[in-house]
């Protein structure tokens, strides 16, 4: 059978990381794959996950499978970060959620769950977004959409074009919005734009995805919870899918959740039965080890009071960067206005580099940049700063 097997393309995001390690010059730039590298790029462990591996050690006395939804304490610390301590919806018990196998192993979940259970939804997807989002929910079997997003005359959001968008989304579709730190451009809804956008949904009854990947990397864990904070007050069904790969630098442990919103505890209990069997027929229960991380560490006061200086401390070197770039490029003497990379926020930003001065930087300097000129702003250092700079100038 495997004789008539293609080669399959690489992935797009992924694909480059393996270029990447391949390139033998000693000056490579990796500003593609999104992972948090401190000023030496390096990816580290913060501290308080440290201290959390050396308590959950000491305590762990069985390696028995968890419940399909995942460990209670982790489900109930997701909860009380999403929405913050007291909330009404943790009170009424209108939200259930399941620990999931990192924010991409949460987001298939829910595909898989509206794919089965409400089949003639279509979801749809902000233009641009997360490059690895429409084959996730095509993987599903679910029809993907677009919704207009960023404005490319000025490299921000063209908000009157995305209500427009909405307006002519059909009632009982799925919209997937980013709670924060939007990926690719680094562009978020003000406050009152979410304050818009929660009216329209409510109106035209569409279903909320809230990928929520990066709390805590705009600007805060609490501020950056004020767009979903202002969605649960105007609608009250939704989907949020949550990550602790950037803000614990838990990548490889794969620490996710998916949090369903219903109307009240019975339908979320409903239709969290529903999103189990899901989980059943796909890997049954989820790794323990980041859960039990991130449990403990929300759990104790002072170690999560030390988390959140941690992530300060990773959000305002990505702010550093995004200065020093937006200044280096124009003490270069570039002409191009790079100013909007210092109002984006989180890891990424959009360049505006098209996809031949993406190549050339690739194959003359050996800087990895994904094709739609998304960059890792995390990738960037003081040290490679000037050489980057120097490149994308010659390319320009």
């Amino acid at each position: 059978m495997f004789e008539k097997v293609q080669i399959a393309p690489p992935d797009p995001i992924l694909g480059l990381t393996e270029m990447f390690k391949a390139d033998t010059n000693p000056d490579k730039i990796n500003l593609s794959v999104g992972v948090y590298q401190d000023a030496q790029g390096k990816t580290p462990v913060l501290a308080t996950v440290k201290e959390a591996e050396k308590r959950v050690l000491e305590k762990e006395n069985s390696k028995g499978y968890l419940p399909m939804t995942g460990e209670p304490m982790y489900c109930a610390a997701v909860q009380e970060l999403l929405f913050g301590e007291g909330h009404e919806i943790i009170a009424s018990k209108r939200a259930a959620t399941a620990q999931c196998p990192g924010g991409t192993g949460a987001l298939r979940v829910a595909g898989d769950y509206l794919h089965t259970v409400h089949p003639q939804a279509k979801i749809w997807l902000s233009n641009p977004t997360w490059a690895n989002h429409s084959t996730i929910f095509a993987a599903a079997g679910m029809k993907c959409e677009k919704y207009d997003y960023r404005d490319p005359a000025t490299n921000g959001l063209d908000f009157d074009a995305m209500c427009a968008s909405i307006k002519a989304v059909p009632e009982g579709d799925v919209i997937l919005l980013h709670g924060c730190c939007h990926n690719p451009t680094g562009i978020d809804p003000t406050p009152e734009q979410w304050s818009v956008i929660a009216d329209l949904l409510a109106e035209r009854g569409i279903l909320p995805l809230v990928d929520f990947a990066y709390q805590g990397l705009a600007a805060g864990i609490e501020e950056d919870r004020a767009g979903l904070q202002i969605l649960t007050k105007k609608v009250k069904q939704m989907l949020i899918c949550s990550s602790f790969s950037k803000n614990f630098g838990l990548y490889r442990e794969r620490t996710g959740a998916l949090t369903i919103v219903a109307d009240d505890s019975e339908q979320a209990s409903t239709v969290m039965s529903q999103v189990k069997l899901r989980i059943r027929y796909n890997y049954s229960n989820p790794p323990s080890h980041g859960g039990q991380i991130v449990a403990t560490v929300l759990g104790d006061k002072a170690l999560r009071a030390q988390w959140i200086e941690e992530v300060a401390d990773i959000r305002n070197r990505i702010n550093e960067m995004r200065h020093l770039f937006v200044q280096t490029l124009k003490g270069k003497g570039v002409e191009q206005d790079f100013s909007t990379i210092i109002e984006q926020r989180g890891m990424f930003s959009f360049s505006g580099l098209t996809k031949e001065q993406v190549a050339k930087l690739r194959e003359q300097y050996s800087i990895y940049i994904v094709d739609s000129g998304r960059i890792n702003v995390a990738g960037m250092t003081p040290d490679n700063m000037d050489r980057l700079c120097e490149a994308i100038k010659s390319v320009l």
